[in-house]
């Protein structure tokens, strides 16, 4: 019954009791005993980004998936909505051989979230860039039509579910898109700082007494700065802007101060960042983006804040890389290793 199946649950998932019961039936017939499997290995369930490790389990699950039922693609087992002639007969292939069961073999998480990691992993739609401003007044009149159903936008958009919805709550937030007031600059660092502030008296509790809390909060870790700020909860108290303009401004602002007001990614200066973020990155060896340490990859290249170097990256791999959106990224830092560097030492 419902509450036995919520008091089990409880034990892996401490926030079950804010879970609605259509998901908590959902979970106990795909999930729980799952869980317990994962239990007995001493195994505990996870949340948060999925490792590299866990994208190649799904990847593994996918392929094995297909050659058992000889679907053909990826794309027709998890988006199956876009090929209605063959729709009843995936539905009925997924439900003959397990499909829950199989995608999600050997990882400790909710089926729900493993799920969801492989529809965005293996969605063509996804990774499309910049939105247009004709795409924007296209998903405005496709909101109009369909409200929130954001499969059937996505399917109209050739987007992916996920980047539509996000991208409408940013059309329509009463975000200024200006440049900064003096006014919203300190709203901005009222707000960091009050979030900051509630972090280090939670971390402290009572330990501390008045005089070492007063010296924490002066000498607080530079990660402490940038590193998983409740950007949502900020915007809302800055008032004007979206969450991303909030975390993009702050990282401007702490860029500037580090740097002491030096343009680190312009001119001969600009060219050696460059250089330093590419070897670092070669170094490091790492096959999976997510298992890249940005905070060290940040002190190799200027002693920055690691969202301003994400980004950097991010604008380097796009501009340089051709066919980026199809290498890994191994073949993506073995190609500006390879074939950009060699550029920019010259150009040095």
């Amino acid at each position: 019954d419902l509450d036995t199946a919520r008091r089990e649950l409880e034990e892996f998932i401490p926030h079950v009791r804010n879970i609605s019961d259509n998901s908590i039936r959902k979970m106990a017939g795909r999930d729980l005993a799952r869980f317990k499997q994962f239990k007995k290995q001493g195994i505990a369930v996870k949340f948060g980004r999925f490792s590299h490790k866990e994208n190649n389990q799904i990847r593994k699950n996918i392929e094995k998936f297909l050659l058992i039922t000889g679907i053909d693609s990826a794309e027709k087992l998890l988006f199956t909505s876009r090929y209605p002639a063959d729709k009843d007969t995936i539905n009925r292939l997924k439900a003959d051989h397990r499909f829950c069961e199989k995608l999600s073999e050997g990882i400790p998480r909710p089926w729900r979230l493993i799920y969801y990691r492989a529809r965005k992993m293996f969605d063509s739609n996804n990774y499309k860039g910049r939105y247009s401003t004709e795409e924007k007044e296209k998903l405005i009149k496709y909101q109009a039509l369909h409200g929130n159903n954001w499969k059937k936008i996505s399917q109209l958009m050739s987007r992916s579910n996920l980047s539509v919805a996000m991208k409408y709550s940013e059309i329509k937030s009463a975000a200024n898109y200006g440049p900064w007031s003096k006014e919203e600059i300190q709203k901005l660092m009222h707000a960091v700082e009050e979030a900051i502030r509630k972090r280090i008296e939670k971390e402290d509790g009572n330990s501390l007494s008045s005089s070492e809390k007063s010296h924490r909060e002066i000498s607080i870790d530079r990660e402490t700065l940038h590193d998983k700020l409740p950007w949502t909860e900020i915007a809302a108290k800055v008032g004007t802007r979206f969450w991303r303009q909030c975390k993009q401004k702050w990282t401007t602002i702490l860029t500037n101060k580090m740097s002491k007001g030096r343009w680190l990614y312009r001119g001969t200066e600009g060219l050696q960042a460059k250089i330093n973020l590419i070897k670092r990155l070669y170094e490091m060896q790492v096959e999976d983006k997510n298992e890249v340490d940005w905070e060290e990859v940040s002190h190799a290249v200027g002693h920055l804040p690691k969202a301003y170097v994400q980004a950097k990256f991010y604008k380097l791999k796009v501009t340089c890389v051709p066919l980026w959106q199809k290498k890994t990224f191994s073949e993506i830092i073995d190609y500006l290793f390879e074939e950009k560097l060699p550029e920019l030492e010259e150009q040095l």
